[in-house]
């Protein structure tokens, strides 16, 4: 089944996925890393970065590349083990370079989130690129 157990539960990881989303857009990188649970593991096509403070320092060097970046994150599946669950987003990007390139990707990210003192945090995104134009 794509979304099981709580409703509770599944709507507050919906919304863990729409801040990181909404930190994206406002290149917020407090509330971006506000997303991730410390000893987080982020996997990007061959490279991980391990916990939240190498993982927000990567995202800053990334960010530094666009003038312009959207984000939207759809989850595809939910699936919620006690304080642990198991997520599927498929991403759309409209990235704009410094330089003035512009790219849409589709993405997927595979992540694990745990539940710390009430709320839901990622744990682990692995990342892929379903499609690059």
């Amino acid at each position: 089944m794509a979304f099981e157990r709580s409703q509770e539960d599944r709507l507050a990881i919906r919304e863990r996925i729409e801040s990181y989303a909404d930190a994206v857009f406002q290149r917020d990188a407090d509330a971006w890393g506000a997303n991730w649970a410390d000893d987080a593991v982020w996997s990007l096509m061959g490279t991980e970065v391990k916990g939240k403070a190498n993982i927000v320092a990567m995202w800053r060097q990334a960010m530094a590349g666009f003038s312009f970046v959207s984000f939207f994150g759809n989850p595809g599946s939910i699936a919620i083990h006690g304080d642990t669950a198991d997520v599927r987003v498929y991403t759309l990007e409209f990235l704009v370079e410094t330089g003035g390139n512009a790219r849409r990707v589709v993405g997927q990210y595979d992540d694990k989130l745990v539940k710390r003192d009430g709320h839901w945090l990622f744990q682990s995104r692995n990342y892929r690129i379903l499609s690059d134009t």
